[in-house]
């Protein structure tokens, strides 16, 4: 009978800590951070009534908000090595419970982590179109939305298995680096295979796995010596998010009177020195969506909560970088604090934000160190943004047979001539499209010289390559006439039982197709010769007015150099290589990478029409 009062009690006690501390988060920590106060989020049903007492450990600061559910508790960890000590909640000076917590060891030189650079190459999925590795996670009891393939919004099973079981693909394509759109939980009842709208920041959405499955992805990755981008959202989150439905202060998300209030995506007024304030609110407040409560970086609780989340995302998956979802459409004061905390904790990582701008100056003012914030004196600490002018160019120059003043190939060259804006031109994401925007083979109408050009263009220009997956076997996929779901098709031979696998090559059993071929054996020689090339990784840019609508320029260093030349008209050219002495200096002789082919660079060349080449030169 003493036996079974004994269990009774431990079981009770057990039941009350649960009951009144449902979650503390970041649910572990580790010693030896570069920071050295860690907030503890502490949330339960009427928690704010006790008091907290730490053995061994300093609390710096015990921070009760309105609603009584909460309690942010800051302790000081320096020197206190890895192990687990007991929080005690204390009423009336009387422990009433305690609740363990773990300090980890870290990984040997985790803050020395290299992010990364102009030597990768990013390839972009959307997880749930791309391969399902487990059928049995499709749908999930603690998610809302179930696996419904016929619908293009819905859920398809796409996974993080799914990921793994295909990084050999990636490797032999020339991918050196992973950017996966969001796999936290998202748990809205419809469009939640998007997970931009997240309900749980500590949590891997059931559907894509576990934790320790994200964690072992990075993992394997490194094994094959690939990096790992995680997708980042700071600006808003899920309207289910279990924070969203018990708001620890009011102002944790951006409220309006009126209720949900739309951004008016006015980006400008973040600098424009003329705006007026009602439109610089409009622009940071108002939320990107209905399900996407727009969160308040200025306030200080959030902003410590999504700063620790991130680097704990960091140090416990092992990652390689972060691209940041609307970097440009928070607080830029948070967001600035929010950058620079991660890049002080790890000096080598890189960071690279959304600025969806179509104006290098206004773009380069969120690069780390712009003279141009500087005017203001802002500076976010971003290391890298996405070259969405580049972008712009490219989804309609190949269609511009005959150059003009401000038609053709000259649409890229003058991307290039703002370069002198930005801090760091290597450090820009290049791209021919991603998830956001129509497929470039939509746009290019299937046309593999077009897509040739175009991906010549982002794999040897300067900056960070990035793909999206799908374009190296030629997929189609219209926005504007579709919707989302047709530029995020299902990958072939990504699910068991897809009659056809564009995972294979050609000469397997209903492999590639010979048209899904070409487009993939010119992307794979082109990245595979890129992964030695340090002269495309950091070398300078030399670039030719375009004439006839033929491009050329020269990525060179003091011992190698490489010519590229693009012919956007539609008949063949010749080229009289005088113009280009500048460039080919001493250079005789040169072979193009893209068709093997010997080229005598001290005479004419000649290139077909609508074609690349890449001479690597000797």
């Amino acid at each position: 009978m003493k036996t079974k009062l004994i269990v009774l009690l431990s079981w009770c006690l057990v039941a009350l800590t649960q009951a009144q501390v449902e979650k503390i988060e970041p649910p572990f920590w580790w010693s030896g951070m570069h920071a050295q106060k860690l907030q503890l989020m502490c949330y339960g049903k009427d928690i704010s009534k006790y008091n907290v007492q730490i053995e061994g450990i300093t609390i710096d600061e015990i921070k009760k908000t309105e609603n009584p559910n909460y309690l942010f508790v800051t302790i000081d960890t320096k020197g206190i090595e890895p192990g687990t000590f007991s929080i005690h909640f204390l009423e009336k000076d009387k422990i009433a419970f305690s609740q363990p917590y773990e300090l980890k060891k870290r990984r040997e030189n985790s803050s020395q982590r290299k992010g990364f650079d102009s030597s990768d190459v990013m390839y972009l999925i959307m997880p749930d179109r791309f391969a399902n590795g487990n059928a049995n996670n499709d749908s999930h009891p603690d998610t809302v939305e179930k696996a419904d393939r016929s619908k293009p919004g819905g859920r398809h099973g796409g996974d993080i298995q799914g990921v793994i079981d295909h990084l050999d693909y990636l490797k032999d394509l020339g991918a050196t680096a992973l950017w996966s759109t969001p796999l936290l939980e998202d748990n809205e009842p419809v469009y939640s295979y998007h997970t931009y709208a997240q309900s749980d920041l500590y949590k891997i959405d059931p559907r894509y796995g576990t934790n320790e499955d994200y964690k072992r992805l990075a993992s394997e990755m490194h094994k094959l010596d690939m990096k790992l981008i995680m997708d980042y959202v700071t600006n808003h989150w899920g309207s289910k998010h279990w924070m969203i439905k018990d708001l620890p202060t009011k102002n944790w998300i951006h409220q309006w009177p009126e209720g949900f209030k739309r951004s008016n995506y006015r980006m400008t007024t973040q600098f424009d020195t003329n705006a007026s304030v009602v439109d610089s609110k409009g622009c940071m407040d108002g939320w990107f969506d209905t399900t996407m409560p727009d969160m308040n970086q200025s306030n200080p609780l959030l902003l410590k909560y999504i700063t620790q989340n991130a680097i704990w995302w960091i140090e416990y998956a092992d990652l390689d970088g972060f691209r940041v979802d609307t970097y440009s459409y928070n607080d830029k004061e948070g967001i600035a604090k929010w950058t620079k905390a991660i890049m002080d904790e790890y000096p080598d990582f890189n960071i690279v934000g959304e600025v969806w701008m179509h104006d290098q100056a206004q773009m380069a003012y969120w690069q780390k160190d712009s003279k141009i914030g500087a005017i203001d004196n802002f500076n976010s600490h971003l290391p890298s943004v996405m070259d969405f002018t580049l972008h712009d160019a490219l989804m309609v120059v190949f269609n511009e047979d005959k150059g003009a003043w401000d038609k053709g190939m000259i649409k890229a060259y003058d991307n290039f001539t703002n370069d002198f804006l930005y801090p760091d031109i290597n450090n820009l994401l290049l791209f021919a499209g991603n998830h956001d925007t129509n497929r470039i083979n939509e746009i290019y109408q299937g046309d593999i010289n077009k897509y040739k050009m175009a991906m010549t263009l982002v794999f040897t220009t300067r900056g960070i390559p990035q793909m999206y997956y799908g374009d190296e076997i030629g997929m189609l996929g219209n926005r504007d006439k579709k919707g989302d779901g047709d530029i995020r098709r299902d990958f072939p031979g990504g699910w068991k039982g897809d009659t056809q696998n564009a995972f294979l090559s050609s000469d397997k059993e209903n492999g590639r197709t010979n048209d899904q071929e070409a487009f993939h054996s010119f992307t794979k020689k082109v990245l595979n010769w890129r992964k030695n090339a340090k002269v495309i990784h950091t070398g300078k840019l030399l670039q030719y007015i375009p004439f006839d609508n033929v491009y050329v320029y020269f990525r060179y260093k003091e011992e190698k150099s490489v010519m590229i030349i693009i012919n956007n008209n539609s008949n063949d050219q010749e080229l009289n290589v005088t113009r280009f002495k500048e460039g080919l200096k001493d250079y005789k002789m040169g072979t193009d990478i893209i068709t093997d082919s010997n080229i005598d660079v001290t005479e004419a060349i000649t290139i077909q029409g609508k074609t690349s080449m890449i001479i690597e030169l000797k």
